[in-house]
């Protein structure tokens, strides 16, 4: 993946215009949901914001890749949904941070529907990267300017990053955000998406150290596509605020593994999907 040799500055005029700032509440809590438009690509992009950020240092931050499939229909091809689901837990037990939703980023940035087919090729045996080439299209076409232009209208002046891959700080540092911190954001893995995080470890850099628990667990014994279990949720209830520097990559990767199945709220009356909203 090629990258921009370009810092973002006072220099360089930003592409987004800021067109709403409304309060968003969510089975998280409550959040508020700033929306961009980029002139330069003409898509539409949200940033969730919980408590002050603006000239915060070290704001927790997660800037996430749209997956339909994953976000929003609860695929186990991927681990996104679940990925989204907990760094929102973890902004608001900070009592502060920043989701960036970036629009345009599916599959890698190749496209809903160029995602389907490579999903298609990885079910007749090519990986993800082999399945993306095999269409002739990169590994990996992101580009992260919008996201660093929204962190510094919202005022961020550094981020602790909710985030698996070093090519994204990397990435975001080109652009000129301060990253101080990477904050591992590990899921467990199931039968559908082992395989699939092996290659994002292996062939796209990824720090999946969780995954080497899983091959001690088969070389023991264990089944090889088994994922340990989780612990269970107590009385499904959400993490209570605690300071942004008290989130620790501990406490990240335990409100992951405590993410809940589909439920129904018993207090609200409803039905709840915690990990694919």
């Amino acid at each position: 993946m090629s990258e921009p040799d370009v810092v973002l500055n006072a220099s360089r005029r930003s592409a987004i215009e800021r067109v709403v700032d409304t309060r968003l509440p969510t089975v998280h809590g409550e959040l508020r949901a700033v929306g961009d438009l980029d002139g330069a690509t003409g898509h539409e992009q949200v940033a969730l914001v919980c408590g002050e950020v603006g000239e915060g240092r070290e704001v927790l931050t997660r800037v996430h890749s749209e997956c339909l499939t994953g976000d929003v229909f609860g695929s186990n091809h991927c681990e996104c949904g679940d990925q989204l689901a907990s760094a929102l837990r973890a902004i608001v037990a900070a009592s502060a941070g920043v989701l960036v939703y970036l629009r345009g980023h599916e599959g890698r940035g190749i496209g809903l529907l160029a995602k389907l087919q490579a999903m298609r090729l990885q079910d007749e045996g090519l990986d993800t990267v082999e399945a993306n080439l095999a269409l002739g299209l990169p590994s990996d076409a992101r580009d992260y300017r919008v996201a660093a232009e929204i962190l510094h209208d919202l005022g961020v002046g550094s981020v602790r990053l909710l985030s698996n891959n070093p090519r994204k700080l990397d990435a975001l540092r080109r652009y000129g955000v301060d990253v101080v911190e990477r904050v591992p954001l590990l899921i467990p893995p199931n039968d559908e998406n082992l395989r699939y995080l092996r290659t994002k470890r292996e062939r796209l850099g990824h720090q999946l150290p969780h995954l080497d628990e899983i091959a001690a667990g088969a070389g023991a014994g264990a089944g090889a596509g088994t994922a340990p279990a989780p612990p269970p949720a107590r009385n499904g209830q959400r993490p209570s605020a605690a300071s942004a520097a008290s989130v620790s990559a501990n406490e990240v990767t335990r409100l992951a593994r405590t993410s809940l199945p589909f439920s129904a709220d018993a207090s609200e009356g409803r039905p709840t999907t915690p990990d694919s909203v």
